[in-house]
């Protein structure tokens, strides 16, 4: 069975555009080895936003490289659009995968019908690294629906698997290396193990409510990082929780990061940025 590595936190929020709320719980500026294979996780929300006339609020164009975006919504409505074409409208439940991959550009906003009517918002947005063979390859899109992501229950709660396994229940996300991300229920006052493999990087993030892993307390906006080694993580619900589990296995390659670029090498970066500056990423067909 894992065992509770360290509690990741952060007390210093920040915006992202004008629409996003976050609090970066890790990134590539800390232990790149310790969260392999994933990257950052940003928390937005909760928050209320209330009713706008005109544009929406988000976030505008901007490039990204050498690494996947996963956007999870809870509560509100995004909206993305990208440079090969890809986006979409998603709301509660459902979920935006893009492959930045050789290079993209791409915008988030409040999709319109939210930003008129205003309300609650949640979500997340991680991301995971590819690897050095898998850094150029094209950019795509997967927008994965609520009705397409399975459900499994279990004694305790319930699971829906957007990537990798759950007990023999696959979740419909592609992935380039072996990942698992469940969007996690579990009822209050109960004891569950999750079926979380050997040798995985293991970080359980708590969204609400409050639980106990190893003898220790965690509650919204923290990540229990768990050891690689065992197999399986005991979790006692304190009172209802919702969490978002994500194993993958290490990329055991080095991590160059700056801003919106994960390369390997300091000249991949320069490379990067050159690309960017020439219009290798493509463009935005006009809105």
């Amino acid at each position: 069975m894992k065992t509770l590595n360290t509690i990741m936190r952060n007390d210093s929020p920040h915006w992202v555009g004008d629409g996003f709320p976050v609090r970066s719980l890790f990134s590539y500026h800390g232990d790149t080895a310790a969260v392999s294979p994933f990257l950052l996780f940003d928390y937005a929300g909760p928050w209320n936003f209330e009713p706008v006339k005109g544009h929406p609020r988000g976030v505008g164009e901007h490039p990204h490289k050498g690494f996947e975006t996963v956007t999870i919504v809870y509560d509100g409505e995004v909206s993305h659009r990208d440079s090969t074409g890809g986006g979409g409208t998603i709301g509660a439940g459902e979920v935006q995968w893009m492959t930045a991959g050789a290079g993209v550009l791409h915008e988030e906003f409040h999709s319109p019908g939210y930003a008129k009517t205003g309300g609650p918002f949640r979500m997340v947005q991680l991301w995971v690294n590819l690897t050095a063979k898998d850094k150029r390859t094209p950019a795509k899109y997967q927008a994965i629906t609520r009705d397409a992501i399975p459900e499994v229950t279990f004694e305790g709660g319930r699971a829906r698997i957007i990537a990798g396994d759950f007990s023999g229940n696959r979740g419909p996300a592609s992935t380039f290396t072996p990942i698992n991300l469940w969007d996690v229920r579990l009822d209050a006052d109960t004891d569950v193990m999750l079926p979380v493999p050997d040798g995985h990087t293991t970080m359980i993030a708590v969204l609400s409510g409050h639980v106990t892993i190893d003898g220790k307390g965690l509650g919204e906006a923290e990540i229990g990082q768990l050891s690689r080694h065992g197999e399986g993580a005991a979790i006692r619900a304190d009172g209802d929780a919702m969490l978002l589990v994500m194993t993958g296995e290490p990329i055991d390659e080095p991590v160059f990061g700056y801003g919106p670029f994960v390369m390997n090498t300091e000249a991949e970066i320069r490379e990067a940025i050159a690309e960017f500056n020439s219009g290798k990423f493509g463009a935005l067909a006009p809105a």
